[in-house]
């Protein structure tokens, strides 16, 4: 049995009466308190999260682009100096291995970020499609923490930690910047997986307790609130964003899932994946949709969804929203459906009306 791994701040989650549980093959906060509260002050003022299972991993070297456009489906060696890209691993079939975020940090350097159940799969894959470029693969998560604030008051708490950066008015949605913190190294991205504007900060292991203190002493007073992994899994279910493993698989491809754009079809060449992906799912294949619903009973992962008698889905994710107050879930339907459907909920019948994601959008910020 694979031996479970630990974050460098754990024992500040155990301090703060952390509920702790396996993830990803990562022992990880689920909750320190009220789910509610958490999920409502990441939309109110901000939450401070430990999201160091993520895997991080660094490309160097004269074609690490072209290997990156070779290996996964976006255009990444267009990205800018200090910007970063939504992106997906594709096997051969056109079925996703995983999601990814993809930042430039020099001329030959880009930072990849995987998710933490995901981490031999994209190495493995990583490692064998860079064979023939003049480029290197280096796992760096062992070593890197990633501590994420997120919400309206997000950019004023990491501005008051002190950072030596440059200002963070300038720091687009989707960008990197490089920053030192009491003489460490710490890469600031404007990046999230809450729906709302924020920041995930990547510091060496060695020096995360001490960003996250400075980061809970001057956030406290502007309403920071600790907040685990079932906050986020609400938060980011509102805003519409995949999960892998529930509606993200290798079993669909990108079109069905809502995630086609991330595929440069039309400004790159070949690729692990493209010929799949060109041909495109069966007429019938499933695809993602939202569902709502009204009352509080709601539909989770796994429950049918049936039209009539006739059963043409499956929720992929759903929840109580915390913030719109009805029930909110994602599926997949086979086309063609535009009428009442229902999520069969321990055998009652809930009736679900289709919408367009998200479910929850934030206002732009000035």
């Amino acid at each position: 049995m694979p031996e479970i791994l630990h974050t460098p701040l754990e024992a500040r989650h155990t301090a703060a009466g952390a509920q702790l549980t396996e993830f990803g093959g990562w022992m990880m906060p689920l909750r320190y308190g009220s789910d509610l509260a958490e999920h409502a002050a990441v939309r109110e003022q901000a939450g401070l999260f430990d999201l160091s299972h993520m895997a991080e991993l660094r490309v160097r070297g004269a074609e690490a682009g072209a290997f990156l456009d070779h290996a996964l489906a976006g255009r990444l060696s267009a990205l800018e100096l200090g910007q970063a890209r939504y992106t997906l691993l594709l096997a051969e079939s056109g079925g996703i291995l995983d999601d990814l975020i993809v930042y430039r940090l020099g001329t030959a350097e880009w930072l990849v970020v995987a998710n933490a159940g995901n981490r031999a799969v994209v190495v493995d894959a990583l490692t064998e499609r860079i064979a023939g470029f003049d480029a290197t693969l280096v796992d760096e998560t062992d070593d890197t923490a990633l501590i994420a604030v997120q919400g309206p008051a997000s950019q004023a708490i990491v501005e008051a930690i002190g950072l030596e950066s440059e200002p963070l008015d300038d720091l687009g949605y989707y960008r990197i910047l490089e920053a030192i913190f009491e003489g460490e190294d710490v890469l600031v991205a404007r990046t999230g997986y809450t729906g709302e504007d924020g920041f995930e900060l990547y510091v060496p292991n060695h020096a995360a307790e001490d960003l996250w203190d400075a980061l809970v002493r001057v956030g406290t007073p502007l309403g920071l609130t600790y907040a685990g992994l079932a906050a986020r899994d609400t938060l980011r279910l509102e805003a519409g964003m995949p999960l892998y493993g529930h509606e993200l698989s290798t079993e669909t491809l990108p079109a069905q899932v809502g995630v086609g754009r991330s595929v440069a079809l039309k400004t790159k060449g070949d690729f692990v994946g493209r010929a799949a992906v060109e041909a495109g799912p069966a007429a019938d294949a499933p695809v993602l949709v939202g569902l709502v619903a009204e009352g509080r009973r709601a539909g989770r992962a796994g429950y049918a969804v049936v039209d009539g008698d006739a059963e043409v889905g499956v929720v992929t994710s759903g929840a109580l929203s915390p913030t719109l107050g009805h029930p909110i879930a994602m599926a997949l339907v086979t086309p063609g459906h535009s009428g009442s459907l229902a999520i069969d909920v321990r055998g009652t019948r809930i009736p679900v009306t289709i919408v367009d994601l998200p479910f929850y959008r934030r206002q732009e910020r000035a």
